[in-house]
């Protein structure tokens, strides 16, 4: 006798409950392999940038150093400009339309985009003497940057001692300055420079040297919280700083000197003790204008013309030809190279001593 089978009734919560979860998983299943397409998908997309840089590379490499040349050829027609025996924002080199006389020279012709083969390339220069050199600046031109950036004269020794000493070739510490013996207690240690600063993001490297003494009290491209230790410099009700210029736009680490009165901003012109925001000012203000070759007009042709202004006098004036000139001798270039969808910025630093002789003092990439 045949036993009839029963049958086991399936309850409906159970059959959605199990196709809920299978729904979860494909959906899982597939979000993983979107996530995997995806993430592969970038990664060809940046092999492929990679081999394409790569292709490019010697292309970029040579419009970069003609790019060089090319500026090097702008700096010597420049200083054969006849009646302009002055370097100034308003000349072609600086991206300016040039003067008068700039109209019967080759640099009429000058492109900011130069277009050779399958690229091209964009220039750009900067003189280097519109600021001051922080190698060979004197301790009184130290002394007024640091007092116009509002820094309480009780902290300026140690400022300025710091970075003599790491500038200076021997390891005998100044007053209330550091040599290797302190770099080398800090954690990682290392130790001073002890020779002249080749970039100005080494003073971040010396002790008394806080981001913004660097950077200056107006930056507003790194953390507050970097700048705690001001009250340390300045305490309750100290000096204020008259400037928004930090270290790093008033100094350079190469240049011939002397400052550069027709570029030179009106804070880096503040530096020179006795010459205040106003007198500034009326010498940035008074070299306006075009060149009619009087001299009273347009860029300064001699430092003495700063008397032309009339809130310069006799000491101030004096104190212009001492660290001022009209001349710039050492330039830093910037040429962007592209190749198609390839690109790349070279960055080189030129010394012109005359027409004929403008050296490439450095060139390098980023």
């Amino acid at each position: 006798m045949t036993r009839a089978r029963r049958k086991i009734p399936v309850r409906r919560d159970t059959l959605r409950s199990e196709s809920g979860i299978a729904l979860i998983i494909v959906m899982i299943s597939i979000s993983v392999l979107a996530i995997l397409a995806g993430g592969f998908a970038l990664s060809m997309k940046v092999e492929t940038k990679l081999a394409r840089n790569v292709n490019s590379e010697a292309q970029l490499e040579w419009l970069g150093r003609s790019g060089v040349e090319y500026c090097r050829w702008i700096l010597s027609e420049q200083m054969r400009i006849p009646g302009e025996p002055y370097d100034a924002l308003n000349q072609v080199w600086a991206g300016g339309p040039g003067g008068i006389a700039t109209t019967n020279s080759p640099l009429m012709d000058v492109q900011k985009e130069v277009i050779l083969g399958a690229g091209s390339f964009t220039w750009k220069m900067t003189d280097l003497e519109r600021k001051f050199n922080i190698n060979s600046a004197p301790e009184p031109i130290l002394q007024q940057a640091l007092m116009l950036m509002g820094v309480d004269a009780g902290q300026m020794t140690p400022i300025i001692n710091c970075i003599l000493d790491w500038i200076d070739a021997d390891d005998n510490p100044r007053m209330q300055g550091a040599e290797s013996d302190y770099y080398q207690s800090l954690q990682p240690p290392y130790f001073a420079k002890n020779g002249p600063i080749d970039d100005m993001s080494e003073l971040l490297l010396v002790k008394e040297i806080t981001p913004e003494l660097f950077w200056g009290a107006a930056c507003t491209n790194h953390s507050p919280a970097a700048f705690q230790q001001r009250a340390s410099y300045l305490g309750p009700g100290g000096p204020v700083s008259t400037i928004n210029s930090g270290l790093v736009n008033l100094f350079t680490p190469l240049s011939s000197g002397r400052v550069n009165i027709n570029t030179a901003s009106p804070d880096v012109l503040q530096v020179i003790p006795g010459v205040n925001a106003i007198v500034a000012q009326a010498i940035a203000g008074a070299r306006e204008g075009e060149d009619d070759g009087s001299g009273l007009t347009g860029p300064y042709r001699s430092v003495d013309q700063v008397r032309r202004v009339p809130e310069v006098n006799l000491e101030v004036a004096r104190l212009l030809a001492q660290y001022c000139d009209v001349r710039s001798r050492t330039f830093q270039v910037q040429i962007d190279a592209h190749v198609g969808a390839a690109k790349r910025q070279f960055i080189a630093v030129l010394g012109r001593n005359n027409p004929r002789d403008i050296q490439v003092l450095s060139f390098y990439w980023k």
